[in-house]
């Protein structure tokens, strides 16, 4: 080489250096109990407040409570646990009932299980997340919430071999946790048009249905009745300390949801946040979703 060419090669080098993205912070599991993912220079950024509510407080999911937590606190001990699908009803808790479940755990087993939400248009690099929660010994629940895919989207098939039948496997010290208002988290005509125009419609429908085969829990929730609808508001009414009439609230909660067009978790939250705004009650809770 021409030693005159050696000084200036020395130059393209460092300042090759100098514009490299520096490689990605190592993985501090211990440094929280919640985090988000930034697929993006794999980085997990630290939560340092979950927005949940407390188990209590959600009515009307009794059954589907007792099954998530149960599963939960077995992963949060050191046994093996299911990954969990919750699907079903807009507003009835799911998204609630995940994060519940989760801080239950911490209380049950102090610092335990790191929660590690996942964006649904992130799916995509879900092995990268689980490469680097495979060195940890830290137990995580990776969630998604509101998962679902459309006619053109084949984010599918690399969630399917990541939850269940690829080479690696799922690590042993996670779980995923998603929720869905679809119970196969694809569209109904979706499967039908399947079913319809494939040349073999049997195996067009099982390969689209197949990936919520991989949750070994399946937890439904359904349209609530008034009832159950009013346990919601009485609840929430409560734990604001709202100074209201118990035949009141109840008139003003069901004309709410009639204005609404329905009722859920959702619409008493919406309708006590209204309630205590005119009250001038001003403490904040976090709704059920």
């Amino acid at each position: 080489m021409d030693a005159n060419l050696a000084p200036l090669l020395a130059r393209i080098a460092d300042a090759l250096e100098r514009l490299a993205p520096p490689p990605p912070a190592a993985v501090a599991l211990a440094d929280a109990n919640a985090f988000v993912w930034h697929p993006e220079g794999a980085r997990l950024q630290p939560v340092a407040h979950v927005a949940h509510v407390r188990l209590d407080l959600l009515q009307g999911v009794q059954q589907q409570q007792q099954r998530l937590v149960a599963n939960t606190m077995r992963f949060a001990a050191g046994f093996p646990a299911n990954n969990a699908m919750l699907w079903g009803a807009r507003g009835m808790g799911k998204s609630s009932l995940v994060k519940a479940a989760h801080a239950e755990a911490l209380t049950r087993f102090p610092d335990s299980l790191a929660l590690i939400e996942i964006a649904r248009e992130d799916i995509v690099t879900l092995p990268g997340l689980l490469n680097l929660l495979r060195a940890s010994d830290r137990r995580c629940l990776v969630f998604c919430d509101d998962l679902s895919f459309e006619r053109e989207d084949a984010d599918y098939k690399a969630l399917k071999s990541v939850l269940d039948g690829g080479i690696e496997g799922r690590p042993p010290n996670v779980l995923f946790y998603a929720t869905s208002n679809r119970r196969h988290l694809m569209p109904r005509d979706m499967i039908d048009n399947e079913r319809g125009s494939a040349i073999n419609p049997g195996e067009a429908v099982e390969e689209k249905v197949s990936l919520s085969d991989r949750f070994g829990l399946w937890i439904g929730f359904h349209n609530c009745d008034q009832p159950t609808y009013l346990a919601m508001v009485e609840g929430y009414a409560r734990e604001f300390n709202l100074p209201i009439d118990p035949a009141a609230l109840q008139a003003e909660a069901i004309a709410w949801s009639a204005g609404r067009g329905g009722r859920s978790g959702r619409v008493a939250w919406q309708f006590i946040q209204d309630l205590a705004g005119r009250m001038g009650v001003s403490e904040r809770k976090e709704p059920a979703t």
